[in-house]
């Protein structure tokens, strides 16, 4: 798959550290709200409870918004391509298998992404992330909104 340039520019600098938290944004195909489906956003939530089980990552917090998703996670023995990279292919799959429209695209190439340093508050990146949907006016409440999750806020 062709990457575009802006893609490189994201991995320029990207480094991978075990047991360092990381918020990482990906964004839908041409920002297709293909969240609309609420079958495809348990996929999606299964793929991110798959990377756990599989020791790439230890989720702290997501949410999971019509076109992105915003995943805070610890990384584990894997490289931070490695995790993204397993994530969007095997929920790329299942989605589209869900919704009947295999062989397209699901994800943008690539993935925006931040190490958390040391001295920051994690507990406000993750009240940060999924506050998302109030912020922009999807819900009044943030319990209206099903699809996000935190270990702790």
């Amino acid at each position: 798959m062709k990457q575009s340039p802006h893609s490189r520019d994201l991995r320029r600098g990207r480094f991978s550290e075990s047991g360092r938290p990381y918020l990482v944004t990906t964004v839908t195909h041409q920002r297709t709200p293909r969240f609309l489906a609420f079958g495809a956003c348990r996929c999606v939530v299964q793929e991110l409870r798959n990377a756990d089980a599989r020791g790439d990552s230890r989720t702290l917090a997501w949410v999971l918004m019509p076109d992105h998703l915003h995943w805070l996670f610890e990384l584990q023995a894997v490289s931070l391509s490695t995790v993204v990279g397993r994530f969007k292919q095997a929920s790329a799959r299942n989605v589209n298998g869900l919704l009947e429209c295999k062989g397209q695209r699901f994800w943008q190439p690539g993935f925006h992404d931040r190490a958390v340093r040391k001295e920051e508050d994690i507990r406000a990146i993750a009240r940060y992330i999924v506050a998302n949907p109030l912020r922009v006016g999807l819900v009044r409440r943030l319990g209206d909104y099903p699809h996000w999750d935190a270990v702790w806020l």
